[in-house]
Order: C-alpha cells, then sequence, then structure tokens
C-alpha cells in the first residue's frame, strides 16, 4: 500500500471519528452557552466512549477477518461467518446470565472462551484450508448450534427478563458504553492487532502453500494456532462489551487486499483501518436515520453486507465456471 493510499486512509478515520463526537451537533451547541461542564461532560462520557468503541471494534474485526481468511485461504472466512462472533455472544450469555458473573472481567473472558471453542472447531470439522462449500456449511452449523444455545441459555436464564435485556446487546449496540468498558474491550483488541501484524511475512508465505511456508522457515502448526487465539481474544474481548456486529470482518479485508495487490499479510493493517472506518459510518448511519427509534448497529451492517456477501458467492461461482 503506497504512502498516499495509507494517508488517506488516516485523513478519513480522523474526520469518521470528528463526525462521531459531533453528530448530532446541535444539541451539544445548544448546551454549551448555558451549561459548558455539562456539555463536555456529554461528549467525554458519552461521545468518546461510543466514537473510540467503533473505532476499535471495527479495526479488531477487520484484522482478525484478514488473517482467519489468509489462515483459510478462502475470501469468505470471516468472524461471524466462521461462527466466532456467536460463538463469543453465546460464551458472554451463559457467563452473565446463567452463571451470574457480569463483571466486564468475566464477560470477557466467557467470551473469548466462547469464540476460541467455534475456531477450534472450525478447524476440527472443515480443516485448515477447507474448501469454500465445506468452510461455509461449518461455519452455518457452527453459528446455528450457538445461535441455538445463546437462546436455550436466555430461556434457562432465572430472570425473566432476559431476553429483553439481551436484545440490544445481541444485536449490536456501541450506546451508553463508558470509557472504563471502552478501555476494557480496547486493551486486548490493539494488543491482538498489534501481534497479529507481527505475522505479516508468515501469513504471506502461507499463501504459497503449507509446504513453502514450512520450507522458509514458518511453524505452520503455531502459526495457525497464534491466529485462532489472537482473534478469539480480540473478537471475545469486544463481543463482551458491544454484543454481535457481522460483516464487518468479511468485507474490510477484501478492500484492503485490493490495496496490497493480493498479498494478505500485507493486507492486515489496511483492512483494520478499513473495518473501524465501515463501523463508524454504520454507528453514524444509525443515529442520523429518521425513524424516531434507534436501530442495533448489527442490523444495519447485515442490511450492507448480506447483499456484498451473496454478490460475493455469485462472482466466486462465475469465476469457477468460467
Amino acid at each position: 500500500m503506497s504512502r498516499a493510499l495509507a494517508a488517506g486512509l488516516a485523513l478519513l478515520l480522523s474526520l469518521a471519528f470528528i463526525a462521531s463526537l459531533t453528530t448530532p451537533w446541535s444539541p451539544i451547541a445548544a448546551l454549551f452557552p448555558q451549561d459548558p461542564e455539562l456539555a463536555w461532560a456529554l461528549l467525554v462520557e458519552l461521545r468518546l466512549p461510543r466514537a473510540a468503541l467503533a473505532l476499535v471494534y471495527g479495526a479488531t474485526l477487520g484484522a482478525s477477518g484478514a488473517a482467519i481468511q489468509a489462515l483459510f485461504a478462502n475470501p469468505l472466512a470471516s468472524p461471524d461467518l466462521t461462527g466466532t462472533t456467536s460463538g463469543a455472544a453465546l460464551g458472554a450469555v451463559v457467563t452473565a446470565y446463567l452463571l451470574g458473573f457480569t463483571a466486564p472481567i468475566a464477560l470477557s473472558l466467557g467470551a473469548v472462551a466462547g469464540a476460541l471453542g467455534a475456531l477450534a472447531l472450525l478447524l476440527a470439522l472443515a480443516g485448515p484450508r477447507a474448501e469454500t462449500a465445506t468452510l461455509l456449511l461449518s461455519g452455518l452449523a457452527i453459528s446455528a448450534l450457538a445461535g441455538a444455545l445463546t437462546t436455550l441459555a436466555l430461556a434457562l436464564a432465572p430472570s425473566p427478563f432476559a431476553f429483553y435485556d439481551a436484545y440490544d446487546w445481541l444485536m449490536g449496540s456501541l450506546v451508553d458504553r463508558s470509557l472504563a468498558q471502552t478501555a476494557f474491550a480496547a486493551v486486548p483488541a490493539l494488543l491482538t492487532i498489534a501481534w497479529l501484524l507481527r505475522l505479516t511475512g508468515p501469513l504471506d508465505s502461507l499463501a504459497l502453500g503449507e509446504e513453502v511456508a514450512q520450507s522458509l522457515g514458518h511453524d505452520v502448526l503455531r502459526l495457525r494456532l497464534q491466529i485462532v487465539c489472537l482473534t478469539a481474544l480480540g473478537v471475545g474481548a469486544c463481543v463482551a462489551i458491544a454484543g454481535a456486529i457481522g460483516f464487518i470482518g468479511l468485507v474490510a479485508p477484501i478492500f484492503a487486499r485490493r490495496l496490497t495487490r493480493g498479498h494478505p499479510g500485507r493486507a492486515l493493517l489496511p483492512a483494520a483501518a478499513i473495518g473501524a472506518l465501515l463501523l463508524t459510518a454504520a454507528d453514524l448511519a444509525v443515529r442520523t436515520v429518521p425513524l424516531g427509534r434507534t436501530l442495533p448497529i448489527g442490523v444495519v451492517t447485515a442490511l450492507l453486507g448480506a447483499p456484498f456477501f451473496l454478490w460475493l458467492v455469485a462472482h466466486m461461482r462465475f469465476r469457477l465456471r468460467s
């Protein structure tokens, strides 16, 4: 990726972050002359965590999606389509509603365990370099199983309001998150991205085949284990705070590889930037939709991402036929 493209992505991210802080501006502008302290409190305590969480979560989904796609050598692999986000949601729901541990650290541990279990099951079912059909069927099966178990856990929860309480969170929400919650998701997420960026060379080598990567001195089994654990850590920590958000991890890496001429390893950083940009844009769309009510951000990303996914499947089928 050229410096000009990197600078352009950085500029777009900065503008998106500023827009997220200031949209809508009219309530803040009206409040500043009357009570500046309250206006600053709204910006710092409500807007800043939401804007920062959108950047961090989006970047984590983008980088994790790029790493998973490189691992499976398949552009249809992503945290949501492989069952990672569904597994993380299941782990968090079981931890909070059945075990009764609602502290952020407990939710994060439960979500990471669920995501790790889903990825391990996917590797066992589909194999490390699965064909598209096998990967999709395995991922759909894991997502369906995790979704059914999540519903069962909520149905068996002691609280009769468990479904209502968990609805916004399960559909993905950045609303009313505190700075402490944002930091709790950001620390493991940023560590995940930083560690994944150290694997760009091995991932580029892996694109040439496991034997080639092994001959170049890369431990393929260790690399596979690192990617599974790191993506589970990053996605699980974010899901524990903001719920399950789909399709960002599918779309961002595909655009990123276009910027890096098809190199899966080099696509990690631009995928993180594009993922952060996409999720922030989706959050801005949620705020500006004139429906008189708040839409879950996961609904918006699904509405935009599902047609892209269908186009991608059709495009791959056309390429196979030709």
